[in-house]
Order: C-alpha cells, then sequence, then structure tokens
C-alpha cells in the first residue's frame, strides 16, 4: 500500500487493481473498466479463514471444502446420498467478507451451520453483523439508504478522502449452493453521496457481473454482462443505488448456456441474501399481549404470544419440543405453555406450573424470555418468521440464517449451553443456520460432550478483534 493511503479510503476504493482483480487463467467477459471503478479482491476463490475454532472434530458440513465428498455439503443429507436422496446444497452464505467497513480491513469471515463471533468489546462483532444484515436488505430490494441508514459509521476512520472529497467502504459475500461458490462484492461511496461505485459478480474463474461508475454527474452506473449471443457481453445502464445482482433475473433471458449460468449464480446469491433473519429479541416488547401480527414473529420477537398460539394449533410436535426446551430452561418447576385470547383481540401467553395459574410472560425475567424465543426460532423456522423468502422456490430447498447480535444477553451459561445445542441439532436437519455474537466463550451444559469452555460440538467459533478484525486476505 502506497505511503499516507489508508485502508477503506480513496486509494483502496476508486484505484483499479494492477491486474484488473483477474486471477492468472481467468475468463474475463467484461471491457476494463475506467477510474472510477473500485479496487475489488482476486475472483479466483474464498481467501483463507478468520481466526475461527471448529469445536466439532470435523468441519461442520454445508461449509465450503474442496476436500469434503459432495453429498456432505448439505447439512443432514450426507447419510441418505447412497439412498438416492437429493444432495443439491440449499443456497446459503459461506463468508461474508469485509475488505474495508468500519473498523475492519481485509477481514474473510467464515460461517458455518452455527458460527459464533467472540472476542473483546469494540472488536467489531456488531458491526461484522451489521453488515451481513445490510447485504440482506440489499438482497431484498432496498435501497441503500435503506440498507446503511447511517452510511458514515460504515467508512473506516483512517480513510482520507480523495480530491473530489469522496470516501467509501466495501464489503462482499460468498454464497454456496446449485451454482457452486459465487462471489459478490461490493464498493459503495458515503461521502459526498451515497450511492453504488461498483459491483462484481464472480464464481468459477468468471466474473459474470460487472458495473462501475464512469459518469459522477448521473446517477447511474454502467454494467456489463456475458450473453454469449448475438452480442458477446451486454452493457446498460442500473441505478446506483440499488444492488445490481438483484435486477439480472430481469436483464438477462437465458437463451444461451452462458446466460443461463450468469442467471444461477445471481438467483442463487440473492436467495442467499433473502434467507437472512436478523433477530433482535427485545423482553420488553414480549411482555404485553400481542396484536395483529399476522401469525409471522417480527425481529424484534413482540408478537411472541401470537406466534406461540399458532404454533400450539398448527403443529403440536414442534410445539411440544418447545415446551420441553422450556422446562429446561425457565426457573422452576414448568408443565407447559398456554395461550388464551384476551377480551380486547389481544393474546397472552404464560407458563404452566405445578401448582396455581401459572407465570404469565409478563412476569418472566429477561433472559427466560429470550431464552423462549430463541427456542421458538429453531425449533420454528421460515414458516413462522416475518421473512420474505423467494416464493418462487419450495420452502424444502431453501436455508434460513438467524443474524443474533448479543445472543448471549441476558442469558446464563446453562441457557445459552442449550441453546447452541438445539441450534446446531436444527442446523444439523439443512433447514436453518445459525450466525451470532458473543460476549464471551460459551460453556458447555452439564453432561453434554462439549469439554472445556470454548468448545461445543457442532459450533464454529471465530474470534474478532483479539490482533486484528478479521484475518487478512491473500
Amino acid at each position: 500500500m502506497a505511503a499516507g493511503v489508508s485502508p477503506g479510503g480513496v486509494g483502496g476504493l476508486f484505484r483499479a487493481s494492477p491486474d484488473g482483480g483477474k486471477p492468472p487463467g481467468a475468463k474475463r467477459f467484461v471491457a476494463e473498466s475506467p477510474a472510477y471503478l473500485p479496487h475489488m479482491p482476486p475472483t479466483s476463490g474464498p481467501g483463507p479463514a478468520a481466526q475461527d475454532t471448529e469445536t466439532s472434530p470435523a468441519a461442520p458440513p454445508g461449509t465450503h471444502d474442496p476436500q469434503a465428498p459432495t453429498a456432505a455439503r448439505v447439512p443432514g443429507q450426507a447419510g441418505r446420498a447412497d439412498r438416492g436422496a437429493d444432495t443439491t446444497p440449499r443456497p446459503h452464505l459461506t463468508e461474508l467478507r469485509l475488505s474495508a467497513y468500519a473498523g475492519h480491513r481485509a477481514a474473510v469471515l467464515r460461517l458455518g451451520p452455527v458460527t459464533l463471533l467472540t472476542g473483546p468489546s469494540g472488536g467489531g462483532k456488531s458491526t461484522a453483523l451489521a453488515a451481513c444484515a445490510a447485504l440482506a436488505a440489499l438482497g431484498n430490494g432496498s435501497s441503500l439508504a435503506e440498507a446503511f441508514p447511517e452510511p458514515h459509521a460504515a467508512v473506516p476512520e483512517t480513510a482520507r478522502p480523495d480530491p473530489q472529497r469522496r470516501r467509501g467502504f466495501r464489503i462482499g459475500c460468498v454464497s454456496d449452493g446449485p451454482a457452486g461458490p459465487v462471489r459478490l462484492d461490493l464498493a459503495v461511496q458515503a461521502e459526498p453521496e451515497l450511492r453504488v461505485v461498483g459491483e462484481r459478480l464472480s464464481g468459477d474463474g468468471v466474473v459474470y457481473l460487472e458495473t462501475a461508475l464512469r459518469d459522477p454527474a448521473r446517477r447511474t452506473v454502467q454494467a456489463a454482462w456475458h450473453t454469449a449471443g448475438n452480442s458477446a457481453v451486454t452493457r446498460a445502464p442500473l441505478p446506483d443505488d440499488l444492488l445490481g445482482t438483484t435486477l439480472l433475473p430481469l436483464r438477462v433471458a437465458g437463451r444461451t448456456k452462458e446466460q443461463r449460468n450468469v442467471l444461477a449464480a445471481a438467483e442463487q446469491t440473492v436467495l442467499a441474501l433473502r434467507s437472512l433473519f436478523p433477530c433482535t429479541a427485545d423482553p420488553t416488547a414480549m411482555r404485553p399481549p400481542a396484536f395483529g401480527g399476522g401469525g409471522l414473529l417480527r425481529r424484534d420477537c413482540a408478537n411472541l404470544a401470537e406466534v406461540l398460539h399458532r404454533a400450539a394449533r398448527e403443529c403440536r410436535t414442534r410445539y411440544g419440543l418447545l415446551e420441553a426446551a422450556v422446562r429446561e430452561g425457565c426457573a422452576g418447576p414448568v408443565e407447559g405453555l398456554t395461550t388464551e385470547l384476551m377480551p380486547g383481540g389481544g393474546v397472552a401467553a404464560r407458563l404452566l406450573r405445578p401448582e396455581g395459574p401459572g407465570t404469565p410472560l409478563s412476569r418472566l425475567g429477561d433472559g427466560e424470555l429470550r431464552y423462549l424465543a430463541m427456542a421458538l426460532v429453531l425449533f420454528t423456522g421460515p414458516g413462522v418468521l416475518d421473512v420474505d423468502p423467494a416464493s418462487e422456490v419450495p420452502g424444502a430447498l431453501q436455508t434460513l440464517t438467524v443474524l443474533a447480535d448479543d445472543f448471549d444477553r441476558h442469558l446464563d451459561e446453562h441457557q445459552v449451553a442449550l441453546l447452541l445445542d438445539l441450534a446446531a441439532r436444527m442446523a444439523a436437519r439443512g433447514h436453518i443456520r445459525l450466525l451470532g455474537a458473543l460476549s464471551r466463550p460459551p460453556a458447555p451444559a452439564e453432561g453434554s460432550p462439549g469439554g472445556p469452555r470454548g468448545a461445543f460440538p457442532g459450533v464454529r467459533l471465530v474470534e474478532v478483534g483479539r490482533t486484528g478484525r478479521g484475518t487478512p486476505e491473500q
């Protein structure tokens, strides 16, 4: 890096790389872009792992492992491969890449079925989850202003503006699924105005889509994607406040094999991003009776009682498992969960006790309410969460990833261990994944095979902010 150029500043954001970001031997279907193309990392594949500790004996199924058999790429399906079952991996994120974002520099966080970010306060755990949630919002069609309500906070503190007083940040991710590993890199200008200045979608050594800001006076970026029809490359302007990858299915006809590859990569990335569910369970919001949530659990879990009422009527098996989890994680003897309709139209819930009328949610502690909400999320999955998955894709082929910042807030060690054991068991089925942040390493529950503190079967621990926020790319 040249002297005087800070991470995430103008030199890293707007200066094109010497090789154009193209690895040796990679196919490139788009022309080299002018000076406004942001520097993007190579497209030759995922970088090295972050400082993570895999706490199970082997790498968790569902993560990108070139040496793993194909059948093991889908959690819970490896054992069914020899019986002719469908082992096509469901789209999900395998990496979060924070090239220049807030306090992160060239950080690569590898994600397993259950991944927990650990590290000191201020190390960037919540920042990483916020970046992931912003990518999810962009994948759902939100504008940059909606995904980044405070874009200045995402700019690295040491970033220096260029002569046009521009500063920005770079983030990205890698998804895996039927199209194989697909990488998305995004460069955003935060000052003086919020806009996309560059985007790249790549995989298998091929750049499927590349956009660049050519004329700062126009609110568009120039996009190019491979078509292999009458014209080898299609170029068109795209809005500079939206994720271009989400617009490809509306622009690419899919007549040629190359076009279908572009569509497959774009659709897999969008589906993986739309399957992210940020869960911020708020005990204060869960205590009053729930009104009008449509039966779908909101992000703050304010309508917890209403969703419990629906789950009791629609799936007694999972509801029974939830009651068993509540008996293990809540204080005092618990016989079950019950809900009732209130005169004003709301729904209230309470724990059934051996004696007395039971304990309403309004009298439970903050930790008990958060434990109950997270257990409900992990047991029920996408069917009862207020998430907007792709309706054209069957639910059996989708994987929901729950984002849980401050996962252990208000929880004791026993409750954390129970939830992590539940998350690992649910993730093994392939329909749900978990990415959370911890304030302290987890301690296995009493009698579990987890071993010492910080070791828990099926859970990947990624340490952030100890010697550096993430692991630099190579």
